[in-house]
């Protein structure tokens, strides 16, 4: 049944795009601009799940009914959260997930460096009076 529903969708979505393709070009455009919440490493473009077909048909329905796209854009985040969007506002609450990388590459090259550092000092010499000493007590 779900497969049966599935299909269904996507030939709507299909009869869609041969009816209006300047329509069908903005709901891919928001389709590869919002993260699929099934996947979520895919774009809903991407994506054949089923939540992900249902968001595309709401995406064309809305643009049908004559919202812009930033007004899609905002329905979807005030529903899903910036979560849904695939490259997400720089913001307070989202500043981990921009500067995380960088911090961690920093930490990494730090952690580097000081390992490189360590390996070139050089061992403690010993004075004449140790080296005689460790002569005695090897012979």
């Amino acid at each position: 049944m779900r497969a049966s529903l599935l299909a269904l969708a996507l030939a709507a979505g299909l009869a869609a795009a041969r009816a209006d393709p300047a329509l069908e070009k903005r709901v891919t455009g928001l389709a590869h601009e919002l993260r699929c919440l099934v996947c979520q490493n895919q774009t809903l473009a991407e994506s054949n799940a089923p939540l992900a077909v249902d968001l595309r048909n709401q995406i064309r329905e809305q643009l049908q009914e004559g919202a812009s796209e930033q007004d899609v854009l905002d329905f979807m985040v005030a529903r899903y959260g910036d979560f849904v969007l695939y490259r997400p506002p720089f913001k307070a609450t989202t500043l981990a997930l921009w500067l995380g990388p960088f911090l961690l590459l920093a930490l990494g090259i730090a952690v580097l460096v000081r390992r490189l550092l360590r390996r070139r000092v050089p061992e403690p010499q010993l004075s004449d009076a140790e080296r005689a000493r460790a002569a005695r007590l090897l012979e």
